[in-house]
């Protein structure tokens, strides 16, 4: 049985989520790392205040993600294939050595920056749950508005669905959800409008400064969030992680295939347990875990009781 690691996005952060890992030496040499590589100590990104900061909260997601896939890694779990959603997907190209973890948390501070400075304010994210996807895109197609306009975004799980754009158009299309009878239709806490086309401009400096950074093949399959297959090399890696911000992320299909490729355990990195919660909701048969809820030691132990059982 293979066991895939997951690496979440924004909407997982918490406060204090550096500050809660914990005490082990991989960990703190992760955070020593990145409070060089960017110059400032990143112990001190993770309070509630500085999480309003879109920079801040893509910067702790990367360092905790990867701090705690390093722990797991030093203790001789090894993931059989990666994901992340959004910017988890720096995080898995990391685990998946197709980038150096130094040249992710500067580019993944410079993706924050520029996000941010593109709609500072009035613009973000919700999500849906309990329709169908042609309901969601029909309602958003009726009562959209091309001046404030709002997405479809995410595809999650069968029924559960994100959309980016104007918070001014986004409650009232929130609400028609929740007339047509949707479980949940509200805000996330998410403060720009990503992976709709607004984000145009950020997916071309994406491209232009990733050409600067080095990359390998990756070591394990990594599945893309734009087109959710397997990228074998290098250049379409790189090609996915600049442009994705401007598209869908095609979550359930990225599950549905590592779930084609027998992946049977799905780890979620650290922080939080929104991918373990759809996993539980979509695939029944397979085990999924958050480390942030069960453990490194847990994590671990499951880890080595999957690779044990019969194919």
């Amino acid at each position: 049985m293979k066991v895939a690691f997951l690496f979440p996005g924004q909407g997982s952060q918490e406060p204090d989520l550096i500050s809660n890992l914990p005490d082990h030496p991989a960990i703190r040499s992760t955070i020593d790392e990145a409070s060089d590589v960017l110059n400032e100590d990143i112990s001190q990104l993770d309070n509630v205040h500085r999480l309003n900061s879109n920079r801040n909260v893509q910067v702790c997601l990367l360092v905790t993600g990867v701090a705690s896939a390093r722990v797991l890694k030093s203790e001789g779990v090894r993931p059989d294939m990666v994901a992340g959603h959004s910017v988890g997907a720096f995080g898995s190209a990391v685990i998946a050595e197709v980038m150096e973890f130094r040249d992710a948390l500067s580019i993944v501070k410079r993706r924050g920056e520029w996000m941010e400075e593109a709609y500072p304010t009035g613009y973000g994210m919700g999500v849906i749950s309990g329709l169908t996807k042609r309901k969601v895109e029909e309602i958003i197609e009726k009562e959209n508005n091309e001046e404030e306009p709002v997405y479809l975004a995410n595809v999650n799980s069968n029924d559960q669905f994100t959309v980016s754009g104007s918070f001014l158009s986004m409650d009232r299309i929130l609400e028609v959800m929740r007339k047509e009878g949707a479980r949940k239709a509200e805000r996330l806490n998410v403060s720009v409008p990503s992976h709709c086309p607004l984000m145009g401009p950020v997916a071309e400096k994406l491209d232009e400064a990733l050409k600067t950074i080095p990359f390998k093949n990756p070591s394990i399959p990594y599945a893309g969030n734009r087109n959710a297959r397997p990228l074998r090399d290098a250049k379409a890696i790189k090609e996915d992680l600049a442009s994705s911000v401007a598209y869908p992320v095609r979550w359930h299909e990225v599950i549905s295939l590592y779930y084609e490729l027998g992946a049977r355990l799905f780890v979620e990195l650290m922080p939080g347990r929104v991918l373990t919660d759809l996993i539980c909701q979509s695939f029944p048969t397979a085990r999924s875990l958050a480390v942030s809820a069960s453990g490194l030691h847990s994590a671990k132990m499951l880890t080595e009781h999957t690779r044990q059982m019969p194919h």
